[in-house]
C-alpha cells in the first residue's frame, strides 16, 4: 500500500500545530504532511515542515521555483539539513501580489537540478497540472522533470476517475501522488472551472459528501495500483473530511 499525504496550510505556527494535533487525534494514518509555501503567511513552507516533524514521521515543504536565485546556494538548504527534512516538492509558484518579494525567472527543472547538485540526500518531487494544457504537453513536462532528477510527482486534484485513469496509463511506472480535494459550494466549483478549466463529471455535486466518496475512490484506485494519495482539505472540516476518506 502506498503513502497517504495530507496538505496543511501554515497560516501560523500555532494554527498549524492545532491542525497537526487534529490530524493525529482523528487516528487517520497520514504518512506524510505537505506544507505549501504561501507568501501571505509568515510561516514559510520549510519552517512549517519542521513543525510538522514534531507530529509526523515525514514532512514535505513546497519550494517555489521563482524564489530561487540560481547564482546563490539554496537559502533553505541548511535549515532542511538541520531539521532532517528529506523530501521537497518543487513547484512553479504564483507571482507575489506586491513588490516586497523578489522573484527570479527560474523554472522548476533548474531548481530540481540545483537540489540534486547541492542536496543530493533530499528526494525532489515535481508537480503535475493536468488542466493547463494537453496530455501531450504535460507528458513532455513530466519527461523534462524526470531528466532533471525528479523522484516522483504530485498531481492537482482530480474530480473524474476516467480522467485519472488516462493519466495513470500515461504515468505508469512512476511514483505518483494522486490528488483529491473537496469542493463544497457552487462558488468553489466555479473557481475550479474558470481558473483551472476543470470539467466536472455528470453527477458531480459540490458537497462534502460527494468529495469524500470521490476521495475514497481515488484511495482505492491508488491502493490497487500501488500508488499514493494526496489529500488537500481546502476549506473543509478537516476532521470530518479525513475521517470520511480514511476511516
Amino acid at each position: 500500500m502506498g503513502r497517504i499525504s495530507v496538505e496543511l496550510v501554515p497560516r501560523s505556527a500555532e494554527g498549524l500545530r492545532e491542525d497537526l494535533q487534529l490530524v493525529k487525534d482523528t487516528g487517520c494514518s497520514a504518512d506524510l504532511i505537505n506544507i505549501p509555501d504561501l507568501l501571505r503567511y509568515e510561516v514559510r513552507s520549510w519552517e512549517g515542515a519542521a513543525i510538522a516533524r514534531e507530529f509526523s514521521p515525514a514532512a514535505m515543504p513546497h519550494i517555489r521555483a521563482m524564489d530561487v536565485d540560481l547564482t546563490r546556494p539554496l537559502t533553505m538548504g541548511s535549515f532542511l539539513r538541520e531539521h532532517d527534512i528529506r523530501e521537497v516538492l518543487v513547484i512553479e509558484g504564483d507571482p507575489p501580489q506586491d513588490m516586497k518579494h523578489t522573484v527570479y525567472p527560474t523554472v522548476t527543472t533548474d531548481v530540481i537540478r540545483k537540489f540534486r547538485e547541492e542536496l543530493p540526500g533530499i528526494r525532489v518531487y515535481a508537480g503535475i497540472d493536468q488542466y493547463r494544457g494537453s496530455l501531450q504537453q504535460e507528458q513532455y513536462r513530466v519527461r523534462r522533470k524526470l531528466q532533471a532528477g525528479a523522484a516522483g510527482f504530485f498531481t492537482q486534484p482530480f474530480f473524474d476517475m476516467r480522467f485519472l485513469e488516462i493519466y495513470a496509463d500515461m504515468l505508469d511506472g512512476l511514483e505518483v501522488y494522486w490528488g483529491a480535494s473537496p469542493v463544497q459550494s457552487v462558488a468553489s466549483q466555479s473557481y475550479w472551472e474558470l481558473k483551472n478549466h476543470v470539467v466536472f463529471p455528470k453527477g458531480f455535486a459540490p458537497t462534502l459528501e460527494w468529495s469524500i466518496e470521490f476521495a475514497r475512490a481515488v484511495r482505492a484506485f491508488a491502493q490497487k495500483r500501488g500508488g499514493n494519495i494526496y489529500l488537500m482539505p481546502i476549506k473543509a472540516n478537516l476532521a470530518a473530511y479525513l475521517k470520511g476518506v480514511l476511516a
